[in-house]
């Protein structure tokens, strides 16, 4: 874009950010905002609970873990259970840090491929009218409708002729597809002001620069919840269906045959649910505040 559009477009978002800012009387009492208050902070709590107890449980005493009724909090907190889980990871013949390899580069290839995929695909949609472009969408539709366990067995037919079976694309390349990231973003794209583009392609740009130059930033709040929803589902894939070779199976897959070792491992099964919910608190932590950033700066309209 040109500067002067370029200043004309700051102060546009400038003084949004002042309206934004400007506080605005509520309109509620001072009694409603008390019960407010105190039904966000149930909310809060009801929803924190279930962590709060994970993390608990896991630095219990394997005596208190087996009490009744449960304490919520330990009473002779202990690291023990996550030192005996990686003494239990470092006796296997496949390595730890081989099972976390393997699940960090699907969910991180598969999460970036399917951000690509989906945001240009969405583009198209969105912004191109091109035969057959309404049918397409519609078929994206009623394909979310269908689980994976309704798909496993015709995916397994086409990977299998593909010879991806028992690699990492056999995960990697179905999480391109999937329907709900695509979904998703052209929804989103569709919000996004025609002008903008336009003002773009006048000024020299091309489809690569107004894509990941203009769309792209504008969108973000979309691809950071595709992200959020993406490394969820990957980091959690345990990929038992595809691969069969243990160099190549996922943390969750060894972590889980862990957790179903018997009473005496209750207390690395509860280790193992911190570990792996780990990964997946931290990205929608990181990618929420993101969002709230991103609506807060942005809102253009035509």
């Amino acid at each position: 874009m040109s500067k002067k559009k370029k200043k004309q477009q700051q102060n546009v978002e400038a003084v949004y950010h002042k309206k934004l800012i400007k506080r605005r009387k509520p309109n509620r009492s001072v009694w409603g905002d008390i019960f407010l208050y105190l039904f966000l902070l149930l909310v809060a709590v009801v929803m924190v609970f279930p962590i709060v107890y994970a993390v608990s449980s896991a630095l219990k005493p394997l005596d208190e873990l087996f009490k009744f009724p449960p304490r919520i909090f330990p009473q002779n907190p202990t690291t023990d259970n996550f030192s005996d889980l990686f003494v239990t990871m470092g006796k296997s013949w496949v390595t730890f840090s081989r099972y976390l390899f393997n699940t960090v580069f699907i969910t991180f290839v598969g999460t970036l491929g399917h951000l690509i995929v989906a945001s240009m695909g969405a583009f198209v949609l969105a912004k191109y009218d091109f035969p057959g472009g309404a049918g397409f969408f519609k078929l994206v539709t009623v394909a979310m409708m269908f689980t994976g366990y309704v798909t496993q067995i015709p995916n397994y037919l086409i990977l299998n002729a593909l010879g991806w079976i028992d690699t990492y694309w056999a995960i990697i390349i179905p999480a391109f597809a999937s329907p709900m990231g695509l979904f998703l973003m052209k929804q989103f794209m569709e919000g996004l002001p025609t002008s903008l583009i336009e003002a773009a392609k006048i000024d020299g740009a091309n489809e690569w620069k107004v894509f990941a130059g203009i769309v792209m930033p504008n969108v973000k709040p979309a691809w950071m919840t595709l992200i959020i929803f993406s490394v969820q589902g990957l980091w959690n894939n345990k990929a038992a269906t595809f691969i069969y070779s243990e160099a190549k199976k996922t943390l969750v897959y060894a972590m889980q045959q862990i957790q179903s070792g018997g009473i005496a491992r209750t207390g690395q099964g509860a280790a193992v649910l911190v570990v792996l919910m780990v990964v997946p608190i931290a990205i929608f932590i990181f990618s929420e505040s993101q969002i709230l950033e991103t609506m807060a700066s942005s809102g253009l309209k035509d």
